[in-house]
């Protein structure tokens, strides 16, 4: 299909590495508008750098990023307040401290007021719901009630709908995905807690460490066990 029969779509990049499969899958059919949201994350500054080497990796139509710092004012995480520790989930399913409350609908409606500005018709975003730890935000019945109120909540020719081509994939399924796609990995960075050097031990960490090695992928930023 050539560039200028494809439609738009909006793909949220975070900078991690199911944002960055999620973009990989966006452009196979998509012409892409590149969203990225600061919301006074510790490793603000790390992503945002990700975001714009993800963005010129792909060669992005349209690139926005927007601030929401009101995430950080309400508090209530370990990723927005220092005087939580980032501490690994004890137990699957529960909610853990770097769970950010109600962040991902935050996230999508920048991104539904966008796509209906520039005409996207597609919002693409990495949610993953088998293994995101506890995050009510990263399930499947999240976003088919979002996406509900997407269709009430917007001019009815904008047609918007909200995809998670990932929500039931494993992280090993979602790197085996990436590499043969050619994602690039090293350019995502996954870590909650340090902007320079993975510290191994936050449960992104430990997720996209186990993911590499059950696909049997080198991890381009070395998550691995001999960092923990």
């Amino acid at each position: 299909m050539s560039e200028q029969k494809k439609e738009l779509a909006v793909v949220l990049v975070s900078g991690g590495m199911d944002s960055c499969v999620v973009t990989a899958v966006a452009a196979e059919t998509y012409r892409l508008a590149c969203l990225h949201v600061n919301y006074g994350q510790r490793t603000e500054r790390r992503e945002l750098a990700c975001f714009h080497e993800i963005v010129k990796h792909y060669d992005a139509e349209k690139a926005l990023v927007v601030d929401l710092p009101h995430l950080a004012q309400i508090g209530g995480s370990s990723l927005t307040d220092r005087r939580i520790p980032i501490t690994p989930s004890d137990s699957p399913g529960e909610i853990p401290p770097t769970y950010v409350p109600f962040r991902n609908a935050n996230l999508l409606c920048v991104a539904v007021s966008w796509a209906e500005i520039i005409g996207a018709t597609k919002i693409f975003i990495g949610a993953v719901e088998q293994d995101a730890p506890g995050y009510p935000d990263c399930r499947t019945v999240f976003y088919r009630a979002f996406n509900e109120l997407v269709r009430v909540g917007t001019r009815p020719e904008a047609d918007i709908e909200v995809v998670a081509p990932l929500i039931g994939m494993t992280k090993d399924e979602i790197v085996r995905r990436g590499v043969a796609l050619r994602a690039p990995f090293h350019l995502t960075w996954s870590c909650y807690a340090q902007q320079d050097v993975p510290c191994g031990a936050c449960d992104s960490c430990l997720l996209r460490s186990r993911a590499f090695e059950k696909a049997g992928v080198t991890d381009p930023l070395g998550t691995g066990r001999s960092r923990r």
